[in-house]
């Protein structure tokens, strides 16, 4: 089926490799596109002359971008003028010289107390902790000399780095954030855990096993390499095949356009609520985050609660499709999908439910839908899903101007983003738990761990197409547009004021991606009826979040249309703790928000008469793209 995408795609190819006329022509062409009113048609604008300062740009584009295949995407620039913000007030600050040297002096007395008693065998006092999350001591090797000794030794030394990097007076926020997250680095990269000689574990499986522990780690590293360099998957994640073990929830392909395909389910109740849900996730991802394996996926978890269920499958996009904008993802995602299902299920509202960018793109979506009366939506839910991004976390710490500037460039010569600059960066913000533990235990213990369905998951990324990801970076992230009322659609601003149906909002606690207080924001942006659930986990394991799953809990609470909004902090002494899943929480939501009379669950998924027959089974083609 062709989709309203394809009569355009033809203009958006990406230019010869080496072509620089060809380069010239494509930046000028964007910056005439860039001229247009948002509410001119079409976007693709005929043939200008060449802008007199085009081939300037363009060289300044190719420098930076070939700059960042040796610094890893991160801009020197950026980091430099962090480091010389923060040293030029330190040296300038004599009272907070004055303060680091004399808890330089406390650390000092505090370790040879530690040490005099550790060698004394007496008590100490209490020794340092580490910071919450933080288990690289916690094995009981690590109480006992020497290894206590370098264990409190870091930790002091660390606690002392924390000050010497924040509250600087005069320094800038930002410029402070990154030298704190920048040694933080450096100190980790430093730890007696990552060292053989010093690791106490490592030690001891090294005698256990006469040091095959390295042979076997040099084995399990080189296989590592060797997949990466042949673009395969890590090891076992071929044992979790989409369709065959993960995303086997049966349906059908009931329409697919050049951007996604739309997957509805087959029921398995006799009836089903009339209103269905529409999931819409992020592009950044694999659907199938949403329906791993049976016992976890929360697609089969509302089909199996008497929903009629629909979820977009994003295509992988590739250098052609550098010029798609976040509005094709509007129009040709969330927009085409609900005409979709309106006209599979019509004269019924949709329960829409959006997950990390999918979110934000959701609320996009239903405020301009807002502004012009199109009331098809039922409710709004926002999974891990942030609208404002003046806290956004310590993503913000890769975009700012500068750096914006050089991740835009390295897109620009690809067309895309790549999916192992994304991974790179999600593991600076987690090196202890997703860089440095993981090499200990495969390369210096020799021992793997095992695969599953969402560490698979995990390495079956996708890209990002230029236009897309710097609209996003530029208007969301350094902008805050959507916060703000700017942010345009169609000619009209994108406020979220015009939401005015009920919103379910899941934040989770340990989110290093979408923060629970910046999630926790839309509460000051809407007065509709909201409800509000914290989940315990981080971005993906507080999502997939399956009842009877051990050690699981959330706080729920409801603020009333027209209510006085809380703090985040007054909203967790107030919200409603509860162990288990938010899932049962939210199927209840979903209930109380639909129409009491239950309707025959359709014989067939799609509609043919309407023009949407089934295309192929789920779960589709495009989450096999890679």
């Amino acid at each position: 089926m062709a989709g309203p995408y394809q009569a355009g795609k033809a203009g958006n190819r990406t230019p010869p490799d080496g072509c620089i006329f060809s380069l010239i022509t494509e930046e000028n062409r964007m910056n005439q596109q860039d001229r247009i009113p948002a509410h001119s048609a079409p976007r693709i604008a005929p043939a200008e002359p060449i802008a007199e300062d085009a081939s300037f740009r363009i060289a300044d584009r190719i420098w930076s971008a070939q700059r960042g295949r040796f610094t890893g995407g991160m801009s020197p620039a950026a980091l430099a003028l962090s480091f010389i913000d923060w040293s030029v007030h330190l040296a300038n600050a004599p009272g907070k010289q004055m303060e680091l040297a004399v808890k330089a002096g406390e650390a000092a007395r505090r370790f040879a107390t530690y040490a005099l008693g550790a060698a004394e065998n007496r008590d100490t006092g209490s020794p340092v902790e580490a910071a919450p999350g933080d288990d690289r001591f916690d094995a009981d090797e690590w109480g006992k000399p020497p290894f206590n000794l370098w264990a409190q030794g870091f930790l002091l030394g660390q606690q002392w780095w924390r000050e010497v990097t924040t509250s600087v007076p005069g320094v800038t926020p930002h410029h402070e954030d990154v030298v704190s997250f920048t040694v933080r680095q450096i100190l980790d990269t430093v730890s007696p855990s990552n060292n053989p000689l010093t690791n106490p574990e490592v030690i001891g499986k090294t005698v256990t096993t006469a040091g095959m522990n390295f042979v076997q780690g040099f084995n399990n590293w080189l296989e590592d390499v060797t997949r990466l360099a042949d673009g395969r998957l890590p090891v076992g994640a071929e044992e979790f095949v989409v369709g065959r073990d993960v995303a086997v929830t049966p349906g059908k392909v009931v329409f697919r356009n050049d951007l996604i395909e739309l997957i509805q389910y087959t029921p398995t109740t006799e009836t089903v609520r009339s209103e269905p849900v529409l999931i819409v996730p992020a592009w950044i991802m694999k659907y199938y985050i949403l329906d791993l394996s049976p016992h976890n996926s929360l697609i089969r978890y509302l089909v199996d609660r008497g929903h009629t269920v629909f979820c977009v499958s994003w295509r992988n996009p590739t250098a052609e499709d550098r010029n798609l904008g976040i509005d094709d993802y509007r129009r040709l995602g969330i927009m085409a999908a609900v005409d979709a299902v309106s006209a599979i299920s019509p004269g019924h509202r949709i329960h829409a439910a959006g997950y990390c960018l999918g979110g934000t793109l959701l609320s996009i979506a239903a405020a301009s839908m807002g502004c012009r009366g199109d009331d098809r939506l039922a409710s709004v839910t926002l999974l891990a899903a942030q609208t404002d991004f003046s806290e956004p976390g310590e993503l913000a710490l890769f975009i700012d101007h500068s750096q914006m500037h050089f991740l835009e460039s390295m897109m620009w010569t690809r067309g895309y983003l790549s999916a192992d600059q994304m991974a790179g960066a999600f593991q600076l913000l987690r090196t202890n738990d997703l860089v440095w533990s993981r090499r200990i235990r495969e390369y210096l213990m020799g021992e793997r761990t095992p695969m599953i369905d969402l560490m698979a998951w995990n390495a079956d990324a996708t890209r990002m197409p230029y236009r897309m990801h710097a609209e996003y970076l530029q208007k969301l992230y350094l902008d805050n547009e959507l916060a703000a009322g700017r942010f345009m659609v169609e000619g009209r601003p994108a406020a979220l004021q015009n939401i005015r149906v009920p919103l379910f909002v899941v934040g989770a606690e340990r989110d290093h991606v979408a923060p629970w207080r910046s999630v926790y924001k839309v509460h000051y942006l809407t007065g509709s009826e909201m409800t509000f659930a914290l989940a315990s986990g981080g971005h993906n394991a507080g999502i997939i979040s399956e009842p009877g799953r051990a050690n699981r809990r959330y706080r729920v609470a409801v603020k009333r249309a027209g209510a006085p909004c809380r703090t985040p902090e007054q909203w967790v002494e107030q919200a409603t703790p509860r162990e288990g899943s938010w899932w049962e929480a939210w199927a209840d939501w979903l209930a109380t928000h639909s129409s009491v009379d239950p309707v025959p669950a359709p014989l067939v998924p799609g509609a043919p008469e309407q023009g949407y027959p089934a295309l192929a089974d789920a779960p589709g083609t495009y989450v096999h793209q890679r």
